[in-house]
């Protein structure tokens, strides 16, 4: 079947979306104040004040990442992102098991967030309650069931909202930095490093791709970018730098003012140093907190969402995943995520041996990141190979930096996993390797179930992409001149 004569993809997504819009999305899927409050009580467990340069060191390929991620955007923009452009440039076939590890990366980074949410919004409006079974479910139930009000309405109210609370978050940094710099000479506890804990270091810094990942959202967005060839991919970079440099403000700050015992395995440690900023006040960092947990929600599952969309039009996934509402928003992939995850919520809630089980899944997400971001630096590798090849080292589009940031990039995501398969057993459980492997090995049913899925729809920045069959997908230098 010729490409020219395949049908082209229904259900397109609404061209809304303008620079600003994206830099709020990025900036605001980290959700800086909720990754600090959800994993910084591990981190101090696992690496003590080590925690601070465990973050720098897996930022480092982050960072590339973030301007790897622009490049690929340019090339290749599409909702489906990071699987899609596997496909362009490994091939089809590998496109297939990346898209399972997606999948697995941003749904096992869902309930993390629901739950948190739900037990912030009781602790913040009652404090002294202790919240019952019934009551978390209630309010997880209502987290899910907001989040869905922006999706459903579209990336651009989407977008708004977003931007409301990130303003919120922004506004409350400030004012917790200068807070905490003025009450400094009050409250400073003495820093001592010791020896570098290696094995905590690295679990740490896996945990720490929780953190550090969401900025990538705008690449999902692609499609729904005004100038989808120009300003995603940006957004992304402005993201990964934002989150980084709150976490270069506000790390060193709840250390230096909170002694470790008291932040190491507690369930938000930036209440307890709330506790130590304001002792009669501290309820009032759950304000910032939940607002930042909400965003993170939301957007976390609007990069699942399009990408559930991409593959539900080119067979990789049920095609009803591919069908809009009259707003323009994939309604189905949309409710079932959700859906899903407050139905693992639940289950984790109410069963506590499900909520064992599922409890370990859920610890792998920070693995799965990982590994995403690897499969796509070496995607970006072989790509950027094949151009500086083509054109040559004295070539001004030889991206001979990005190839040599790329290369590193892939190189120290796949030492953080080897890792985190070393270590992650003493740290987190002794079955966490064996739920990796059959996630894993499940990859290959998946791949096996979406072998029609043979034809992926290229988007070029027009309305409708042009569909085009897996055999011709192979990107080249000679492909790609003049994009």
């Amino acid at each position: 079947m010729a490409a020219e004569n395949l049908d082209q993809a229904p259900n397109m997504l609404k061209q809304n979306l303008k620079m600003a819009d994206l830099v709020a999305l990025s900036v605001s899927s980290v959700g800086p104040l909720f990754s600090i409050a959800a994993t910084g009580g591990v981190m101090a467990a696992n690496a003590g004040l080590w925690t601070i340069p465990s973050i720098g060191l897996i930022a480092i390929p982050f960072i590339l990442a973030s301007f790897i991620f622009r490049l690929l955007n340019r090339h290749f923009p599409h909702s489906g992102a990071s699987y899609h452009w596997s496909a362009r440039v490994l091939g089809i076939k590998a496109s297939r098991f990346q898209a399972w590890i997606l999948i697995l990366a941003y749904f096992a980074s869902i309930p993390p967030i629901i739950i948190p949410a739900a037990n912030y919004t009781l602790n913040l409006l009652f404090p002294s309650y202790r919240p019952s079974t019934f009551a978390e479910i209630i309010a997880a139930m209502f987290w899910s069931g907001f989040a869905l009000i922006p999706l459903l309405r579209g990336s651009r109210p989407t977008a708004k909202l977003t931007q409301v609370f990130l303003t919120i978050e922004i506004v409350s940094v400030v004012i917790i930095a200068v807070v905490a710099v003025i009450r400094w000479h009050a409250i400073s506890v003495p820093m001592h490093f010791g020896k570098p804990p290696l094995g905590g270091m690295i679990i740490t810094a896996v945990v720490a791709a929780t953190i550090l990942d969401g900025w990538e959202i705008d690449s999902y967005a692609s499609e729904e970018s005004v100038n989808p060839k120009g300003d995603p991919g940006v957004g992304g970079i402005v993201g990964a730098l934002v989150a980084l440099g709150f976490y270069a403000l506000l790390y060193p700050l709840m250390f230096g003012e909170t002694p470790l015992r008291l932040l190491a395995g507690a369930p938000n440690p930036m209440s307890v140093w709330a506790q130590r900023l304001l002792p009669h006040a501290s309820f009032l960092m759950l304000i910032p907190v939940l607002a930042s947990t909400a965003g993170g929600l939301w957007l976390t599952s609007f990069i699942l969402i399009r990408a559930l969309h991409a593959m539900g039009r080119e067979g990789l996934v049920f095609s009803a995943f591919a069908k809009i509402n009259k707003r323009g928003v994939p309604g189905v992939a949309t409710i079932v995520t959700l859906g899903a995850a407050f139905a693992v919520t639940l289950f984790q809630t109410i069963f506590s041996s499900l909520g064992v089980f599922f409890g370990l899944v859920l610890s792998t997400a920070g693995f799965f990141l990982v590994a995403e971001f690897f499969l796509d630096s070496v995607t970006a590798t072989v790509f950027l190979f094949r151009m500086h090849t083509s054109r040559g080292e004295g070539s001004p589009h030889g991206h001979r930096v990005l190839l040599a940031g790329s290369v590193l990039s892939a190189l120290s995501f796949l030492m953080f996993m080897i890792g985190f398969l070393i270590f992650g057993p003493r740290a987190i459980g002794p079955s966490v390797d064996y739920v990796i492997g059959a996630l894993i090995l499940l990859g290959i049913g998946f791949v096996i179930f979406a072998r029609r899925h043979n034809v992926i729809y290229m988007f070029h920045g027009n309305a409708v992409p042009a569909a085009v069959e897996g055999s011709k997908l192979i990107a080249s230098a000679e492909h790609t001149k003049g994009l």
